[in-house]
């Protein structure tokens, strides 16, 4: 009896053991699963999922509509770009796409639709320079994070190297906060004479810049609109890398670097639809490769630029 007893003993213990162990194995992929969704915003992914397949039209999509850009040239590495790549914007009279980089040996440099390298632009006294944006006729915005600072530039038809100097430029210091969280990234409405520059997190910002060509040209009238009701509202990433605003819609596309997601916006900030990165491209799981810069050109690409050298293209698909 005293063995029957000690064997039945033994067997409630190894199956308890079991249990525990079931339930911490269980603990941690929920606490695995959880660090993923927060990081990733997998919950809000998967809620927007939904509405993206059954609540719009299977004839007619809204604006851009991400989801329907599937990639064809993936992590090509840029010539004579080792790291930080940082922003990216379509030179519609050229056209052609320019790419910008934020350390090492700072430049701009002019790329086909393919990523080949077209022309460069060395920069030279100019800092942390981390989003671009073509205003047409030639000029630039470059937006230098640590300063808060948007600096307008002309670019030559050749390579040639920028020098800072009596360029114009425009600081906003907004909400300045610690640990180089400026304004990450800029875009240019060209109909009706905007700017669009984020500020990255601490806290995520989004503002409006009016008049700007018209001021240069020099009849002053900048007017500055706070947006961050639109991201507070509508985008649900950690960060914000870059932006681009789409003449055709008047909608925003949003990146968010941590959380590897492409968000569309419409012209009231209200959510439209959403991309995650990570769809397709194994490249973005990789610790190493950071999503920095959005574009599209006139022909409706979209094109990504990826820390530390890395150019991906997208098409819509049918």
């Amino acid at each position: 009896m005293n063995i029957e007893s000690n064997v039945a003993l033994v067997l409630r213990r190894a199956q308890r053991r079991h249990r525990l162990r079931i339930v911490f194995v269980l603990l941690l992929l929920l606490g695995v699963l959880g660090t993923a969704s927060y990081r990733f915003y997998w919950h809000q992914q998967l809620y927007q999922f939904v509405l993206q397949t059954w609540g719009s039209s299977a004839v007619e999509k809204p604006g851009l509509w991400l989801p329907g850009f599937m990639p064809d040239v993936v992590a090509k590495p840029i010539e004579g770009i080792v790291e930080d790549l940082s922003g990216i914007t379509y030179d519609y009279d050229h056209d052609r796409l320019l790419a910008i980089t934020n350390g090492g040996v700072m430049q701009i440099v002019a790329l086909d639709r393919a990523g080949n390298v077209l022309e460069r632009y060395p920069l030279e006294g100019f800092d942390d320079t981390e989003g671009l944006a073509y205003m047409g006729n030639g000029r630039v915005v470059v937006s230098e994070e640590g300063d808060q600072r948007l600096t307008f530039i002309q670019l030559p038809e050749k390579s040639a190297t920028l020098r800072k100097g009596a360029e114009p430029f425009i600081t906003v210091g907004v909400n300045l906060s610690t640990n180089n969280k400026g304004f990450e990234g800029v875009t240019y409405d060209p109909a009706g004479d905007r700017l669009f520059a984020i500020k990255e997190r601490d806290p995520r910002q989004l503002y409006e810049i009016d008049g700007v060509s018209k001021s240069l040209n020099g009849n002053l009238s900048i007017n500055l609109i706070d947006r961050t009701e639109w991201v507070n509202h509508s985008v649900f990433g950690r960060d914000l890398a870059d932006a681009y605003y789409d003449p055709g819609t008047g909608h925003l596309v949003l990146l968010s670097e941590q959380s590897k997601l492409l968000i569309e916006l419409d012209k009231e900030g209200r959510f439209v639809s959403y991309k995650s990165l990570l769809e397709g491209v194994k490249d973005f799981f990789s610790p190493k490769v950071h999503p920095e810069g959005v574009a599209m050109d006139a022909q409706g690409h979209l094109y990504v630029v990826a820390e530390p050298n890395l150019f991906y293209s997208y098409s819509r698909k049918p």
